[in-house]
């Protein structure tokens, strides 16, 4: 659904993406044959690659030069752990279907798919291990805060009185903060100065919060062809989003008849029904707005960089993202 990201656009990014691709693989392979097959049944259904994407870019920042295998290997233990949270998720979700394949849990059961998502995890660690004692400790952290985004979402299943601060708490923990750690990371093994390592962070973490409100707001507004699942999904499971809850929180009937049909699992047309109510509300144009209010951040962040193809590539990139959801 989202529109091509500028950041593919810069110069190499092209071959870094195939070095990507190559490590990725390379980083999975064991002598255990049938492990192979399990670590790499996602990364040979394809991906955007956003994460080893942005670490490029990051260390690209005032550089015109192709990137370091340093900067590839730290942005494939960025990819490794969104691949094992995956792996995670779908065990979690009962997903039968990612990337137009069968999951791991669906072909091989949940036992096998947590101990590979485990080892994906693992191999994520011995990388960053190798890049030196800040990435490998921020690595963990992010690790950490992935768990308690994931946490924190969980808790409220089902709970139409959760916050909007529970959950922009949630995504920052759950998902920007892989985006954080991945322009971070590509910063600090490209040897940018402090304050630059500073602002790519915090680009990221704005990115990072911008990809998942849009993603959000995809899951309510596009069709399931669009998306290739089911629309509505996250309602469905009791995940209450930021397009929901403002339609919640506001004073209208439609709020009213909204709350009438959450806070338990769907029956019969119900989903069909709250998915009319969210999408003709105020509550999809004000989580675009809290979105714009993140693209700001991001901007904000790009005017502390260095002018190059990657600052001006950065700047645009949040803003791409937006717009697949403005219609």
């Amino acid at each position: 659904m989202a529109l091509a990201s500028p950041l593919l656009a810069l110069p190499f990014m092209a071959s870094d993406r195939d070095r990507v691709e190559s490590a990725l693989r390379t980083a999975v392979r064991t002598r255990d044959a049938h492990l192979n097959e399990l670590a790499s049944h996602l990364i040979v259904a394809g991906g955007k690659r956003l994460r080893p994407v942005l670490a490029i870019a990051a260390a690209q920042v005032g550089s015109e030069k192709a990137v370091s295998d340093e900067v590839i290997q730290g942005g494939i233990a960025c990819e490794l752990v969104h691949l094992g949270s995956l792996y995670h998720d779908d065990v979690m979700d009962e997903s039968a279907t990612r990337r137009g394949v069968d999951t791991v849990n669906a072909r091989w059961g949940n036992l096998q798919a947590i101990l590979a998502g485990d080892f994906m995890l693992a191999k994520a660690s011995e990388i960053a291990a190798a890049l030196g004692t800040e990435v490998v400790t921020l690595l963990a952290q992010t690790i950490g805060r992935l768990c308690e985004g994931q946490i924190e979402e969980l808790r409220h299943t089902y709970d139409m009185s959760r916050s909007i601060p529970s959950y922009l708490v949630s995504i920052e923990g759950k998902t920007a903060s892989l985006f954080a750690t991945s322009a971070r990371i590509g910063a600090l093994v490209a040897g940018h100065d402090r304050l630059i390592v500073e602002a790519l962070t915090s680009y990221g973490t704005a990115y990072g919060m911008v990809f998942q409100i849009v993603d959000d707001i995809l899951d309510v507004i596009a069709t399931d062809d669009e998306l290739g699942k089911r629309s509505g999904h996250d309602m469905e499971e009791g995940v209450y989003t930021l397009p929901v809850l403002l339609t919640l929180t506001s004073d209208s009937t439609d709020a009213i008849e909204l709350r009438d049909l959450l806070g338990r699992p769907f029956s019969g047309t119900e989903r069909d029904k709250a998915l009319v109510i969210v999408r003709s509300n105020s509550g999809v144009k004000n989580a675009i707005e809290t979105a714009r209010e993140y693209v700001t951040i991001a901007e904000a962040q790009c005017d502390k960089l260095p002018v190059s193809s990657a600052t001006n590539a950065l700047r645009q990139a949040p803003h791409v993202l937006l717009e697949s959801v403005i219609r």
